[in-house]
């Protein structure tokens, strides 16, 4: 049985962006992604186990000063080693990253990524003392809504400008990219998170991406 743990913010965690709840089992990616990767395996023996691991307002490596303990990085290797033997290690963040108190560039948010990624690889957290495997996804673009402006301001245009720098840094670091944006849209409710149709189609392109692996 393999192991795949999803690292990642509120959109991992499954914040519902209508009822600002969270969506049940049966909804939120990583346990949709569980199901779909174990479709004709034995309930009582599957073929993949599914840790979630999401937080609400968890930054690449950036000190929240308003949020608190949200550093990605900082969190990373005692949750690896929390975790461990873990085949590949699923992880979505940089969204948290856009907040206008952090004033960044896109290109500084996806290095926080990469940064990431490499903790990962170095990180011997992986079957006998090797390293997991990597899928790094590239979060959806925000789109514009009242709900958030006062925390996140205008990071329509700058959440737009990510999907060429993580790609970028993820062929230099040999982890294959998914970028979501591609296959989901962030839902006009909140401007930020998912709605559960998109919580599906990521699911399935995460499992694609993992079968090829």
């Amino acid at each position: 049985m393999k192991t795949v743990l999803c690292y990642g913010d509120s959109n991992t965690w499954g914040h519902n962006p209508h009822t600002k709840d969270r969506y049940d089992h049966h909804t939120r990616w990583p346990m949709v992604l569980k199901k779909l990767l174990n479709e004709g395996a034995s309930p009582d023996d599957p073929a993949y186990w599914v840790i979630e691991e999401g937080q609400n307002g968890r930054t690449t490596c950036r000190e929240d000063p308003v949020g608190g303990d949200r550093n990605g990085l900082r969190q990373l290797i005692p949750i690896l080693e929390s975790h461990r033997p873990l085949d590949i290690v699923v992880f979505m963040l940089g969204t948290n990253d856009l907040k206008p108190r952090f004033s960044p560039l896109p290109y500084d948010i996806a290095c926080g990524g990469q940064r990431i990624v490499t903790a990962i690889q170095n990180s011997r957290t992986g079957p006998n003392n090797t390293s997991p495997k990597v899928l790094w996804i590239c979060p959806p673009p925000t789109v514009k809504s009242p709900e958030f402006e006062h925390i996140f301001g205008d990071s329509v245009e700058l959440s737009q400008k990510l999907s060429p720098y993580f790609r970028q840094l993820a062929q230099e670091s040999g982890a294959p990219l998914l970028d979501a944006g591609t296959v989901i849209r962030t839902s006009t409710a909140d401007g930020i998170h998912l709605d559960a149709g998109d919580h599906y189609k990521l699911a399935e392109a995460v499992a694609k991406m993992i079968r090829t692996m």
